[in-house]
């Protein structure tokens, strides 16, 4: 027996009727009744019904930007997703009073909201009327208005010039701050700040300072965003060494960066220490593993990388002729390429395998902790070593499917509210881990990735993320790890931004700047220190803020996130 609704949808009706119900149902056809013709018509009214559902998706699409033209708001595109809520009862009652209330909003204790701001300033103001005769004075009644002074601010150093009787010269010497500068620490900080952490564009930067009467031009902004700053990018690649020695996980997650007019990709490699970010023209598994040298690249044939081409199915053809030119020296990249060509190893898968491996080889001769966890939204790239996945991503792809009848979104709302639950019970064994919790959590998640659901699509969906199950359960073995990639989500967002203000970079200096200046602004976030009073403190060379480094350590070591 079979039956099938047939909605016919009114796209002038629907703003008046959200939720349209089927106006024509097909009674239900027996089995003696379901010839070959009647077969084909069923498929092509379920044909009718996906187009249908298409063309009211899109029809929905086009009355939101409408709205949004007219100066209204838009419907939202999705439903915010349960798995990001605190699903972890014992946290909603720790979070509650003694007396089971529901805590206050933070800041809504009362409060001086001037007492302890610095006073530059204090301005007496006697009453407008005449004070009559035998008057007492009863003091002030204080008004605290906070202002901020925005002007030039130009300092001419006169340099006394001394000859001595033996005719030597002797000259004053400007502060080591200002050597070779036009312009001070404040303004080359703010300048910097202004582009990086506010995405001001140069061309606005240079008209906001020449209305503040800065006699400047777009040639010396530039040179002041990108020339020079050996410094930050030597900082910058500290942080990628700091954070991956002392780190259980990282995560990753890259996105689009345009360069030089052409698409290109920037990858971020975080947690809750540090954030790092690496503009490239690819995004391979061997861009990767360059990216984790955190420096210069370099290959070695070792164990480790004869154990990675073994697992990716390099012939033993091809091993055999990588051993017998072998060597226990490193090599840069340049020449391991040229060293294949002399082996006749031109195929490009062959070359593809033998490179990862030999990358791989070198990162771990180098130090490279082989338990760290890195987590994904499963994209091939980062599948090295210790591999996990992300839930939310996972959950995603089921949250995306576009069923065409009852029984279609019954299946996907049972799957994903199952999918659920067992995401809240895995929050919650990471607090208190145990081999029979262990246990029953990949009973159920077996439950719920090999069940029939009888909607052919989201039936291939869940044995595809069945498959994946070592790695989306990772975390019953290292409950240390997390089970999302929110934080690179979060990180990389900063950087579309800018990306969608400025553009793409023209200059590999450019380019390179925008990744240190990123990195050091989200590790600064992430570690409680004031972009802004890290700028200072760096162009300055006050250097009183120890290198960022040093805090990714230290928080590793108290064992508490910053």
């Amino acid at each position: 027996m079979i039956a099938v609704n047939l909605t016919l949808l009114n796209v002038e009706t629907q703003k008046d009727h959200p939720k349209l119900q089927p106006l024509y149902t097909l009674p239900p056809i027996t089995d003696e009744e379901m010839t070959p013709l009647v077969k084909k018509l069923v498929a092509v009214i379920d044909g009718l019904l996906e187009t249908n559902q298409r063309l009211n998706t899109e029809a929905q699409q086009m009355r939101d930007e409408i709205a949004v033209l007219k100066g209204e708001k838009a419907k939202p595109k999705f439903k915010s997703s349960k798995m990001d809520k605190n699903t972890n009862k014992d946290e909603d009652d720790a979070a509650k009073g003694e007396d089971g209330e529901e805590p206050k909003r933070p800041g809504s204790a009362k409060r001086s909201k001037t007492a302890q701001l610095k006073i530059h300033e204090d301005r007496v103001i006697a009453p407008a009327k005449p004070i009559p005769a035998g008057s007492r004075f009863k003091g002030y009644r204080d008004v605290v208005v906070q202002g901020l002074v925005i002007r030039a601010h130009n300092i001419r150093y006169r340099l006394e010039c001394w000859e001595t009787g033996n005719g030597v010269y002797l000259t004053g010497e400007l502060p080591p701050e200002l050597q070779g500068h036009h312009f001070d620490p404040i303004l080359r900080s703010y300048i910097l700040y202004q582009h990086h952490h506010c995405h001001v564009t140069q061309p606005l930067l240079l008209e906001q300072l020449q209305e503040w009467e800065i006699d400047i031009s777009s040639g010396q902004i530039n040179a002041l965003l990108s020339s020079d700053k050996d410094t930050f990018h030597t900082e910058k690649n500290e942080l990628l060494v700091a954070g991956l020695q002392v780190s259980q996980s990282i995560t990753v997650d890259d996105s689009g960066a345009r360069h030089a007019g052409k698409n290109g990709y920037v990858l971020h490699i975080g947690n809750e220490l540090f954030g790092w970010f690496k503009s490239t023209k690819s995004k391979s598994r061997i861009n990767f593993l360059e990216c984790l040298h955190a420096g210069e690249s370099s290959t070695q044939l070792n164990e480790e990388a004869w154990s990675y081409m073994q697992e990716q199915g390099l012939s033993a053809v091809i091993q055999e002729q990588l051993k017998a030119k072998a060597t226990d020296t490193p090599m840069s990249l340049q020449l391991w390429y040229e060293h294949l060509i002399d082996l006749g190893i031109k195929d490009e898968r062959h070359v593809r395998i033998a490179t990862e491996g030999a990358l791989l080889g070198s990162l771990l001769e180098k130090g490279f902790n082989p338990e760290l966890v890195i987590v994904s939204d499963c994209a091939g790239q980062f599948a090295i070593q210790l591999h996990a996945l992300c839930w939310i991503h996972a959950e995603r792809l089921i949250h995306k499917l576009i069923p065409v009848n009852d029984l279609q979104r019954q299946a996907i709302a049972l799957v994903r509210d199952e999918v659920w639950n067992l995401y809240a019970d895995l929050k919650a064994y990471k607090l208190q881990p145990s081999d029979e919790a262990a246990e029953q959590l990949k009973g159920r998640f077996d439950a719920i990735f090999t069940r029939q659901t009888g909607y052919e699509t989201l039936d291939k969906l869940l044995q595809r993320l069945h498959r994946r199950k070592d790695k989306l359960l990772l975390v019953l073995k290292r409950p240390d790890i997390p089970l999302h990639t929110n934080g690179s989500e979060t990180d990389i967002r900063d950087f579309v931004k800018k990306r969608k203000v400025s553009g793409g970079t023209r200059s590999d200096l450019g380019r390179q700047c925008r990744d240190t200046f990123a990195s050091l602004k989200k590790t600064c976030r992430k570690h409680g220190i004031s972009f802004w009073k890290y700028l200072q403190d760096r162009v300055s060379l006050t250097n009183a803020i120890p290198p960022l480094s040093t805090f990714i350590r230290s928080a590793a070591i108290s064992g508490a996130s910053p």
